[in-house]
């Protein structure tokens, strides 16, 4: 469970990063801030349930490989949230109608190659699939409050943080797997 949560949280900073830069730049009212957080909850737990499926596919025929697949892959959602791109676009514009469906499914791709490791997860998939979506949307309404108050300093850093436990999920689905824990 502490897995999923981890994972839900590394999700989820991206889109808090975008909601905080909104918040900061754009002001939305309670209204628009919902929005925000719904559509980026929405679209984080459907795009890890789309990867879940691939994955549990998928699993029979990569089953010897898969904690290398799912360090792989989250190494490198880790490496590319590290560096800070995720979301500069969306944060740069007000974020209503089309443009926030857009958002939503741009700040949610990541999790759809993340849901893809969820079969190594000892987790039940739903479960995490649920804590991503519920996660996402508390913490992007919270972004867009503290972005009102607090301003575009605090993204990068969340987004910085995301990427380090998705690494440290990465490593240790490795470890478990390899025997090394």
């Amino acid at each position: 469970m502490i897995e999923a949560l981890l994972l839900a949280l590394a999700l989820a900073m991206d889109a808090f990063a975008v909601a905080l830069s909104q918040g900061a730049r754009f002001r939305p009212d309670l209204r628009g801030g919902l929005a925000i957080a719904v559509t980026f909850g929405a679209f984080q737990a459907l795009m890890p349930l789309a990867g879940w499926v691939i994955g549990a596919v998928a699993l029979i025929y990569v089953e010897a490989v898969d904690h290398w697949i799912a360090f792989g892959l989250l190494t490198f959602l880790g490496v590319r949230m590290l560096g800070g791109h995720v979301g500069e676009e969306e944060a740069a514009r007000a974020l209503t109608g089309r443009a926030l469906l857009l958002a939503g499914v741009a700040t949610s791709i990541d999790a759809l190659a993340a849901g893809i490791t969820l079969p190594t997860l000892d987790v039940a998939p739903l479960v995490a699939v649920a804590l991503i979506g519920i996660i996402t949307a508390g913490m992007s309404g919270a972004g867009v409050m503290l972005g009102r108050i607090a301003g575009d300093r605090l993204g990068a850093w969340a987004e910085r943080a995301g990427g380090i436990i998705l690494i440290g999920l990465g490593c240790k689905i490795l470890a478990e797997h390899s025997g090394w824990l």
